[in-house]
């Protein structure tokens, strides 16, 4: 461990706590350390982590204990003491946590139409109107994007659908569907499919062939309806009524096919706006109401139409850091008075922090996920890194395409120099601030993001709104877990139990 005299206004918090010159750095594995509520949180390399008194922390970096101690047997536990690490226990974990890097990217959204007809406010895609039919994915470039999604080298393969609204190019949709069953029956992966849906297009015939289908279902629901349908424009009818009604119903066909109400459901995503931060309970309300298990809180992204509404529905991250923090404290009082639901993004931290398990969360994920984790194909059968990329290029900025599904093979977009650029970006080691942040095993970069709002793939992250966004959620649950009771610790490890929804695996037989 070393001073760090650029940033004197941390030392001086050292100050009378450590003597650098009687630091023992042969007791301890490299580790970094954090301050919370007054103790130090410290982590070695693989996210083991400990909580410390000042008083504890000085004997710890001194070596000043000894087998048998209190002290001493709590950092042998977890790994911190170098004489007694486990070296076989922390490469394991290591590898499990890297375990993506084995495997080509399983993620592959196809936007199947730019057409929509909903104008919500803060949408992330370039969308058009109804009438637009030349933004419309055709079948023959949907199938040389399904040929290149199979050649990935991941035995997972997961096929998105999104728009625009893409049931409104259901052709295309259940014709990717049918061709990628009958090619899995040779590439025998475990193929699944999603579909990112408003639910307006919606009626009992595409909805029987969807569940027929096993494809997924995942919906945006802002909050109570007045909330809804003020940011979420619908013309055509009331949005948040039509969402509602066709969560309730997928649901029922859930049950009646004799799965289980508790994992599949309707997967429905709020965005924060503006208007939401002084309705936090209302909005966790609205999901309990509607029978969902889980809600992922989540910020504006400064992508599309979000990046050009900033002044109508925009805030600031300690704004939208003090919406998060309120509504997470109701999520887990509900949870205390009996009431099973999660926050989304708290429960992927915790994977990570408590579980030693890796959910696999793109965003969060070092190398990130783009390329190695996501492919995004645009209707012309352009290949973006992600979908991030792809919304960078239709702002009018073609950096992360990678190639075209018509010209280009898979080893092609792979190998292309933006893909490794993306990689090296990504890597959080290669981050100067994050080499050194006790949250750094657990936390991810998106080169996509920091290149628009910081014009750098690498980024700045001391100035970052996604290094304070992250960094601050989770203090807080490092604070709450420094502080749980046995209640609260059930909550979170609940949270974290991962049960595969294999109804959705398609047959390779």
């Amino acid at each position: 461990m070393t001073a760090t005299p650029q940033h004197p206004a941390v030392q001086e918090r050292f100050d009378g706590v450590i003597d650098l010159s009687k630091a023992n750095p042969d007791f301890c594995v490299p580790f970094t350390h954090r301050w919370i509520d007054g103790d130090l949180m410290i982590g070695n390399p693989v996210g083991d982590f400990a909580f410390l008194t000042p008083a504890e922390f000085k004997r710890f970096v001194e070596g000043d204990c000894a087998p048998g101690d209190d002290l001493y047997e709590r950092l042998k536990a977890k790994n911190f003491i170098a004489a007694e690490a486990d070296m076989d226990a922390m490469a394991a974990k290591f590898a499990n946590q890297k375990h993506f890097l084995a495997h080509g990217p399983t993620l592959h959204a196809f936007v199947l139409t730019e057409r929509c007809n909903h104008g919500c406010q803060y949408c992330h895609s370039s969308v058009v109107g109804m009438k637009r039919f030349d933004t419309d994915m055709s079948t023959d470039i949907a199938e040389k994007g399904v040929d290149v999604a199979f050649q990935t080298t991941s035995n997972w393969l997961n096929i998105e659908f999104q728009g625009g609204e893409p049931t409104a190019n259901w052709e295309t949709l259940s014709h990717i569907v049918e061709y990628a069953q009958k090619k899995n029956k040779y590439a025998k992966k475990s193929l699944s499919f999603s579909l990112v849906t408003n639910f307006s297009l919606m009626d009992d015939e595409k909805l029987d062939w969807l569940i027929a289908n096993r494809v997924q279902i995942c919906t945006s629901l802002d909050g109570p309806e007045d909330l809804h349908n003020s940011i979420r424009i619908f013309k055509g009818g009331n949005s948040h009524a039509l969402t509602t009604r066709w969560i309730a119903e997928v649901n029922k066909r859930y049950e009646a096919a004799g799965l289980d109400p508790s994992l599949y459901r309707v997967e429905a995503l709020p965005t924060i706006t503006r208007a939401s931060l002084s309705r936090p309970k209302d909005i966790v309300d609205e999901f309990v109401k509607n029978r969902c298990r889980a809600i992922f809180l989540r910020k504006l992204d400064p992508f599309g139409f979000a990046a050009q509404s900033h002044k109508k529905l925009g805030y600031t991250m300690e704004q939208f850091l003090e919406f998060y923090v309120e509504a997470l404290d109701y999520i887990i009082e509900l949870n205390k008075q009996g009431v099973e639901v999660m926050e989304r993004y708290a429960a992927i931290m915790l994977c990570k922090m408590i579980a030693d398990y890796e959910p696999n969360y793109l965003d969060l994920r070092s190398p990130g996920g783009a390329v190695l984790g996501q492919l995004a194909y645009h209707p012309d059968g352009s290949v973006y890194t992600s979908d991030e990329g792809r919304m960078v290029a239709a702002m009018g900025d073609d950096i992360f395409k990678l190639g075209n599904v018509q010209t280009d093979g898979y080893f092609d977009i792979v190998t292309h120099p933006t893909t490794r650029a993306v990689a090296l970006a990504s890597t959080n080691l290669a981050q100067p601030d994050c080499v050194s942040c006790v949250y750094r095993p657990y936390c991810g970069q998106q080169p996509e993001y920091n290149y628009t709002t910081q014009g750098s793939i690498w980024g700045r992250m001391r100035d970052s709104n996604w290094c304070k966004k992250h960094k601050y959620i989770f203090d807080t649950l490092a604070r709450r877990l420094k502080n749980a009771d046995d209640e609260e610790m059930e909550i979170f490890r609940r949270w974290t139990i991962n049960r595969a929804q294999d109804h959705f695996v398609q047959d390779s037989e």
